[in-house]
C-alpha cells in the first residue's frame, strides 16, 4: 500500500437500501397518528422521525481508513456526538477472530496484542480489497472472511421497501382524501 490512505464507506446499496427502509417504516406515522386520534401527537412523531433519521445517516456515515499505520474506523466530525471510531496499529494485531452472531452470521474482530477486539466493518463497497490489504499488511490468512449479508439480499430488501413505500403513499392518499387530514 502506498503513502496514501485507502477509504471505504459503506455501499451505496446499503445506505440506499436502510435509509428507504426507515423511511417508508416511519414517514405515514404521522398521518396514521392524524387519521386515527391516536393519543401521540403528529408532531412529536415528525419530530421523533427527523432525529431518527438523523441518526441513521450518522451511522450510515462510517469510512474505514487503511494507511501504512494501520486501521481507522471513523466518522464526519458532526457524528462525534453520536458514534465513537477507534484505530487499530498493523502490528496491533495478532489474529482475526470470527464470532457467530445472534441471527447465526459471522462476524470477524480484529484481536489486538492487549487482547481487545475491534469489529471488522464489513458493509463497505469494495470489501473484498479490503480484506486483501488487511491480509498483505498483516500476514493473516483472510481467504475465508466473507461479507455478512451479499449483495442480493440487499436487492431483494430494496425491492421490498419500494413496494412497501407504494403501500404508503396509497395510505397516505387515501387519509389526505377523507379529508382527515
Amino acid at each position: 500500500m502506498s503513502n496514501n490512505p485507502t477509504i471505504f464507506r459503506i455501499s451505496p446499496l446499503i445506505r440506499i437500501t436502510l435509509i428507504g427502509l426507515y423511511i417508508s417504516l416511519t414517514i405515514p406515522l404521522p398521518f396514521l397518528a392524524e387519521v386515527t386520534s391516536a393519543p401521540v401527537s403528529p408532531s412529536f412523531l415528525i419530530a421523533g422521525v427527523v432525529i431518527g433519521f438523523v441518526i441513521l445517516y450518522a451511522v450510515l456515515s462510517e469510512r474505514v481508513i487503511l494507511d501504512d499505520e494501520g486501521v481507522k474506523v471513523v466518522y464526519p466530525s458532526w457524528v462525534l456526538g453520536f458514534r465513537k471510531g477507534w484505530a487499530i496499529a498493523w502490528l496491533d494485531i495478532k489474529a482475526l477472530k470470527p464470532r457467530t452472531t445472534g441471527q447465526g452470521g459471522l462476524v470477524y474482530y480484529f484481536l489486538s496484542n492487549d487482547d481487545k477486539g475491534y469489529l471488522l466493518p464489513m458493509r463497505v463497497s469494495g470489501f473484498s480489497r479490503l480484506v486483501a490489504e488487511v491480509q498483505a499488511k498483516t500476514g493473516i490468512d483472510t481467504s475465508d472472511v466473507k461479507p455478512l449479508a451479499q449483495p442480493w439480499m440487499y436487492l431483494i430488501l430494496l425491492v421490498f421497501t419500494f413496494l412497501l413505500m407504494l403501500v404508503d403513499s396509497w395510505t397516505i392518499f387515501t387519509a389526505i382524501s377523507l379529508g382527515k387530514i
